[in-house]
């Protein structure tokens, strides 16, 4: 997006260069690189995006994670909702910029005989698995609604766990680690999209069901609610299994309910448009650029 204007270095540390300006992604993962470039170009802007971890997470704790937040001239965050997150004197130097995908898979005839759920996420506890076992197990006795699952053990034990019930269980199959284009094509094929995470900066997964007109059931956590907007119908609270299986029954049983949720994405889906990603980080960059406050 920005190599059309701009030329682009990409490094997982900083190596003291002469860059007119540096983007930095996460505040505790990137704060030596961010220290490095403000002792050596103080005068240089410097834009921290923000994309979840340290969002939701670093900056309550981690002392480097914080400094980071007071060295940067701009703070991205992924999510509508995200400035609320961080402290009030911080807020004016926000903008929020929506990621895009390039998806747009053409919508597949679904069968009807049965629900199919999907599930995109590693297997590692901040994507809350375990909640998508567990709503697994309570829905053991409905053989019409499947659930699937895309992601690598991260976590060697969920992974454990997730072996053990895609054996105890049919309906439940873990897939493991998928390619991209897969990924994108089974999103696609399903009937739903389930995002149980307990944080999240802004999930690319979400994001890409509702361009792939898949509806979604997801967490209400900041970072869910501000891709799919406050009055979306397919919330359940984080962790809670038992609402996470009621909402796949009602998506089973209650005609009007799927139809309801896509119409609600249908209506986000111009938000996640590559062109409006572009114009806003084109922007943010004329604007420090140009002037550097």
């Amino acid at each position: 997006m920005l190599r059309p204007r701009y030329r682009v270095t990409l490094c997982s540390d900083w190596q003291a260069g002469d860059e007119a300006l540096m983007i930095a992604l996460h505040a505790r993962r990137s704060a030596a690189s961010m220290l490095a470039w403000r002792a050596q170009h103080p005068a240089r802007p410097l834009l921290l995006v923000l994309t979840g971890t340290d969002l939701y997470q670093d900056i309550t704790v981690d002392a480097h994670a914080q400094r980071s937040l007071q060295l940067a001239d701009r703070l991205v965050v992924l999510n509508e909702l995200g400035a609320a997150a961080l402290p009030q004197d911080l807020r004016a130097k926000v903008r929020v910029c929506l990621q895009s995908s390039t998806a747009r898979d053409a919508a597949q005839p679904k069968t009807q005989r049965h629900l199919r759920a999907l599930m995109v996420g590693h297997l590692r506890a901040v994507k809350d698995p375990q909640c998508y076992f567990d709503a697994a197990r309570l829905l053991a006795g409905r053989r019409d609604i499947l659930l699937d699952h895309v992601g690598a053990a991260l976590d060697p034990e969920l992974g454990e766990a997730a072996l053990a019930l895609a054996a105890a269980q049919p309906s439940y199959r873990w897939l493991g680690g998928c390619s991209h284009a897969q990924t994108r094509a089974r999103i696609a094929a399903a009937h739903v999209l389930v995002h149980p995470s307990r944080l999240e900066g802004g999930a690319h997964a979400v994001i890409e069901a509702v361009v792939s007109g898949t509806p979604v059931l997801a967490s209400r956590i900041d970072g869910n609610v501000g891709l799919l907007g406050a009055d979306y119908a397919g919330f359940f609270e984080p962790g809670d299994a038992k609402g996470l299986a009621r909402l796949l029954q009602r998506a089973r049983d209650e005609p009007a309910m799927l139809p309801a949720l896509a119409q609600q994405c249908a209506l986000r889906a111009p938000l996640f448009e590559p062109a409006r990603e572009r114009a806003t980080l084109l922007g943010l960059l004329d604007e420090l650029l140009t002037k550097k406050t």
